[in-house]
């Protein structure tokens, strides 16, 4: 005997619509193209306290605001704005 598939949208949760709500980064959020590399009390909230670089996933970035921050925190780190290590 086949199973009916007809109870499938009975085992869903009742508050689930779809895909789950998409939240913007911080960068995004405030609409910025550039992350600059001058800014350091921003950078420094996306690194540990020993000087890593969050995740993306800890940070809340998007990919491309990632990649931006990661630049732009290689760059002040050249320029001796942040440090290398703790």
């Amino acid at each position: 005997m086949a199973r009916k598939n007809d109870n499938r949208d009975d085992r869903r949760k009742p508050g689930f619509v779809g895909a789950r709500d998409q939240t913007q980064c911080r960068f995004c959020r405030r609409g910025i193209k550039y992350v600059d590399y001058k800014d350091v009390e921003t950078l420094q909230r996306l690194l540990t306290n020993r000087g890593k670089i969050y995740s993306r996933k800890r940070s809340g970035n998007c990919a491309g605001c990632q990649r931006k921050a990661k630049k732009a925190i290689k760059r002040a780190r050249y320029m001796a704005l942040l440090p290398f290590t703790a």
